[in-house]
């Protein structure tokens, strides 16, 4: 098995949605095709696919997506095409857990999932985050930097240019780690485990994805909360706009699910991180009341919240890149590098928003310079 490598690819390209997927499928394909041969729980979705409830949730739920965001269906035809690998294989690694549900296959219990740290101090202003995937995803993932802008309005929200930089994992739409955009939006995931899952509703990975084009903070909840549909996965947000008035705000979103299915429309619970305050999250709910699926995902979390509240309380990029490196509980650590482990710290990403930067770090941050440091470039 391939170790550890220090390496993050990284593409730029501009062009039509479907264009910027092609090429990220063109370029990167020779990953795509390593991870579909690899990645466990495709084999789990495409069994899930093919039985009658799996293929009737799945054309809903493709439905959905291309009346609300048909130009994120084109961006992922794109990254098909370019890679030249079955769509439907793509789509179902982005339905992720609800596919599994609708045709009664039970998922994953493993403790996959990420840490984020949010430090909001005086001049260390921070967000870190360590990006946890199964180890087969380990080398499997990249930077892309795109210039979308197409002629007409695009999707829900009719937005005509994009421009970001997000890590990927090979064959996904950006959006679903960490990443930025041009109007100062920096944001990181952590992945939430419901038991009630949706089908015929927007994917947590296009609801993600669609923040990559909001200008503000307003339109931030309004993508999450998603009326008029509503997520069909849940997921946690950590987010804050470089660029704001007055004091600077961060904030963490967790999403679940609609209530029901007269209910069309994502929950959400938003906790504000103001001035000198610090937050840390996981991968398992601690605001909304939602049953949650993934025992082991969940009790893995909250043994890494128990470590972060052992620790001093951060103040400092420093201090956030010890917490991320910390591996003091041997069976639960934040940083995860055991080359036995299910589940690894694929890259530790550190947002630097006083100086507006972004480190990136392919091996454990306390021990290791940066592998690369980005400027976090905005509009005008």
């Amino acid at each position: 098995m391939l170790g550890r490598r220090n390496s993050i690819p990284i593409l730029y390209t501009k062009g039509t949605h479907y264009e910027v997927g092609y090429d990220m499928g063109r370029t990167f394909s020779g990953l795509i095709h390593s991870l579909l041969e690899t990645e466990k729980d495709l084999q789990q979705f495409l069994a899930a696919w093919e039985t009658p409830s799996g293929r009737k949730g799945y054309d809903d739920t493709l439905h959905c997506c291309q009346t609300n965001f048909p130009q994120y269906v084109r961006e992922l035809q794109g990254i098909a095409d370019g890679a030249k690998v079955p769509f439907h294989e793509l789509f179902l690694w982005h339905m992720d857990d609800v596919i599994l549900a609708v045709a009664e296959k039970k998922p994953s219990d493993s403790p996959t999932g990420c840490s984020t740290v949010c430090v909001n101090e005086r001049g260390q202003e921070i967000l870190g985050h360590t990006e946890d995937a199964y180890s087969s995803i380990l080398n499997h993932f990249y930077l892309v930097s795109a210039h979308i802008i197409e002629k007409e309005p695009q999707g829900k929200w009719g937005s005509k240019e994009e421009k970001f930089t997000s890590l990927c994992y090979a064959g996904h739409l950006p959006g679903y780690t960490m990443g930025y955009n041009h109007h100062g939006l920096v944001f990181s995931i952590n992945t939430l485990s419901v038991k009630r899952l949706l089908t015929g509703k927007t994917p947590r990975y296009f609801l993600t994805r669609a923040l990559l084009g909001a200008e503000n903070y307003v339109q931030v909840q309004q993508i999450l909360r998603d009326s008029g549909c509503g997520a069909g996965n849940g997921c946690s947000i950590n987010a804050t706009f470089l660029k704001q008035e007055g004091s600077r705000m961060m904030h963490n979103i967790e999403m679940a699910p609609a209530t029901s299915d007269q209910v069309n429309e994502s929950q959400l619970s938003i906790l504000t991180i103001g001035p000198g305050e610090c937050t840390f999250h996981a991968n398992s709910y601690l605001r909304l009341q939602v049953d949650e699926a993934n025992i082991g995902m969940t009790q893995n979390s909250k043994a890494r919240l128990a470590c972060f509240k052992r620790c001093p309380t951060p103040k400092t990029e420093k201090d956030v890149r010890q917490i991320l490196s910390d591996k003091s509980d041997s069976k639960n650590p934040i940083f995860r590098d055991r080359k036995d482990d299910f589940v690894q710290t694929i890259c530790c990403g550190i947002f630097n928003l006083t100086e507006k930067t972004w480190s990136l770090y392919a091996d454990v941050p306390q021990d290791n310079e940066p592998l690369v440091v980005l400027p976090l470039k905005l509009k005008n």
